[in-house]
């Protein structure tokens, strides 16, 4: 078995968690690949996300052999054995502990920023990663917890190779994990998408737990009634949607009683797995609203680039998977949006300035509406482009196209953002205007008329 991407991965590690929802949990990602996967476990247990973050201590001549760990506040874990047997002094032990320490306290000011770290304290504390081979760091986290006061340790992987599974057994209180594979090369190969998680994502997916829990907008359990009794009940899984002949593979999730479908257009075959569509999927989902993460094209297409800058290409394919969601039975009741980045912003505009395109609101993140030139003036859904401050050129681009449109338009530019929003805290502000302009046209399912 595979799993599509480390948040897939987290959503099928979560039912094997679920017997923990309710109780006094803590859920902690290893950075950074854990933490996707721990944000996904932290939403299905209604659980405060963290990270923990540990070192290892190697001996000096032979830094591969761990003599200890250390983690936050002070955190120290020793082996004597090791320390004796490789002869450690203090002296030495204290060097290798300093540089450690300097490097968890980096780690944490990155990922953390300036909150504080959640307490453990007589606490079940869950230990996530996206995988584990050797199993050396997972030890190190399990002792660092316990020395920040669990009072239980549960250490959830998605995979693991069964040797280490059986070696943490005997240090964690229950090792969970969803697959331990026979023949274990390396984590990554069971992953379709392992892409590397960035710092940025680290810290917008602790944000984004944080602001769940504080605002206590995910505080149900199951079985309890949320919104009206007819709302269907929530809804995540792949899809394959067919348009124009051609299947494409998509992912649809649908929160409880949703206000709205977003239907992601991306210029690539990436979209589905996207961490930035996902991203920014998760904030639109948190916010009650649903989302269509799809590929326009197939994996041959996408190797041909003139297919990514051909926005009637594009633009029909995105038309055939919107009467694919105006038919389906999850869907057909809902105002739908379009969510367009690159040229897939082109072809959204493209589609949406259909006479009965019936487009309740559109957002372009650091889009090409230029390519769409010919059709702006026709565009009638309510628009928002949002540029980065220092993507420059996509910037006039932007404010050319904004001069065309007859419709209610806003154009955001997000400071200090380039083309790709890869600056700390960038994504998040994109992400969070998409989620507000959404929600408030989103509901009322109805598309603007012309601007006078």
């Amino acid at each position: 078995m595979s799993f599509l991407d480390r948040s897939d991965a987290g959503r099928r590690l979560a039912r094997r968690l679920e017997h923990l929802r309710g109780t006094d949990v803590v859920v902690l990602g290893l950075p950074r690949g854990g933490v996707p996967v721990a944000a996904q476990v932290a939403r299905a247990l209604d659980a405060p996300l963290d990270v923990i973050v540990v070192r290892k201590l190697g001996v000096p001549f032979q830094p591969e052999v761990a003599m200890g760990a250390v983690g936050e506040d002070g955190a120290l874990v020793l082996n004597r054995d090791v320390l004796r047997t490789a002869r450690v002094g203090e002296r030495e032990l204290a060097a290798v502990e300093r540089h450690e320490r300097t490097e968890v306290d980096d780690r944490v000011r990155r990922f953390r920023g300036v909150r504080p770290r959640v307490p453990l304290d007589g606490r079940t504390a869950v230990l996530v990663d996206d995988g584990i081979a050797t199993g050396a760091t997972a030890r190190a986290a399990v002792e660092v917890a316990r020395a920040h006061g669990a009072a239980r340790v549960v250490l959830a992987v998605p995979v693991a190779a069964p040797s280490a599974v059986e070696q943490l057994s005997h240090v964690a209180d229950d090792v969970v994990c969803v697959e331990t594979p026979a023949y274990f090369a390396a984590v990554g190969q069971f992953y379709d998408d392992f892409r590397a998680t960035t710092d940025d994502e680290v810290t917008a997916l602790l944000q984004q737990v944080a602001d769940r829990t504080t605002t206590g907008s995910e505080t149900t359990t199951p079985g309890d009634p949320v919104g009206d009794v007819s709302d269907p009940p929530g809804l995540d899984t792949d899809v394959t949607v067919t348009a124009g002949g051609t299947r494409l593979a998509g992912r649809l999730t649908l929160p409880s009683g949703a206000a709205g479908l977003v239907v992601f257009v991306h210029g690539s075959g990436s979209s589905r797995h996207s961490p930035r569509n996902r991203y920014v999927a998760a904030v639109l989902n948190d916010a009650g609203l649903g989302t269509l993460l799809f590929d326009l094209l197939t994996v041959h297409e996408e190797a041909d680039r003139v297919n990514v800058f051909d926005i009637e290409l594009l633009a029909g394919r995105l038309g055939g998977t919107l009467a694919w969601a105006r038919d389906g039975p999850a869907t057909a009741r809902l105002p739908i949006g379009l969510f367009g980045a690159s040229t897939g912003a082109a072809a959204a505009l493209w589609a949406a300035a259909e006479p009965d395109a019936g487009i309740a609101a559109v957002v372009s993140r650091g889009g090409r509406p230029d390519l769409a030139a010919p059709r702006l003036s026709l565009v009638q859904a309510p628009t928002l482009l949002v540029v980065g401050g220092l993507d420059s050129a996509v910037l006039e681009l932007n404010q050319a196209a904004a001069a065309r449109l007859r419709c209610e338009h806003q154009l955001a530019v997000v400071p200090g953002a380039t083309h790709l929003f890869e600056e700390p805290g960038t994504l998040q502000a994109a992400a969070e205007l998409a989620r507000d302009w959404f929600s408030s046209r989103l509901p009322a399912g109805k598309t603007a008329g012309r601007a006078p």
